[in-house]
């Protein structure tokens, strides 16, 4: 990814300015309308208004208090739009440095309580694993990383050999693909690894597809961990 002019984090609005690509509105909410601003980075594409409608229609009787993680978070529209629909907190790890000092300014700029968000910078598995944050569990988890990268499947096993989630956590993943093949996969990866570490395991993970959607190319779902 792309960095600041200067290499460095600034704190300087003006500084910010220069370094912005674009801007994403978000679109429910006590927020709605309100603009959030990205940089020029290679991958960061914020979801799109009609994606990120239809996600929010299915977390409607499940946002509201929840503790939310944006595990790849680019401009933060999602765990911006969450925090506007009553989202209790919202956790943003974002790793191109200059970006993480927007999501900064957008939270100001956003008068979010402080208390209700935090901003890691760093990659997302590498920050999971080493117990950087605050929440402890999250109850709905957003994976939307750049799409060449396939990032999701280190992220959703640190969440789970690190207990961030359990069978009661949204996951929205977002891709270029359908995942179900590669789910598959990592649900014999993650029980053969519980198997050679804790014997004979009773319990099996498995990933439950609640909802799905497509949009041009791009493949979205909400899915459930499920153990039996």
């Amino acid at each position: 990814m792309k960095k600041s002019p200067n290499g460095r984090q600034s704190k300087n609005n003006n500084q910010l300015k220069n370094v912005a690509a674009g801007d994403v509105r978000i679109i429910g909410g006590q927020f709605k309308r309100r603009i959030v601003k990205f940089v020029d980075a290679e991958g960061l594409r914020p979801t799109p208004d009609r994606l990120r409608e239809t996600l929010f229609n299915w977390l409607l009787a499940d946002i509201h208090g929840a503790h939310v993680l944006d595990s790849c978070a680019g401009s933060g529209v999602l765990g911006f739009e969450a925090l506007s629909r009553g989202a209790a907190h919202a956790t943003f790890i974002e790793l191109n440095p200059a970006q993480s000092t927007m999501l900064h300014q957008s939270a100001e700029q956003l008068r979010i309580s402080s208390t209700t968000y935090q901003i890691v910078q760093g990659t997302a598995e590498q920050v999971l694993i080493q117990n950087q944050l605050t929440q402890r569990h999250f109850d709905v988890v957003f994976i939307d990383p750049p799409y060449a990268e396939d990032l999701w499947q280190p992220i959703l096993t640190a969440l789970i050999t690190q207990s961030l989630i359990d069978t009661n956590t949204l996951i929205y993943l977002e891709a270029d693909k359908d995942l179900a093949p590669q789910l598959k996969q990592l649900e014999e990866t993650l029980n053969k690894n519980l198997e050679t570490q804790l014997g004979n395991v009773q319990q099996i993970i498995r990933f439950e597809c609640l909802k799905q959607t497509k949009v041009g190319q791009v493949v979205a779902g909400l899915y459930r961990l499920s153990s039996s």
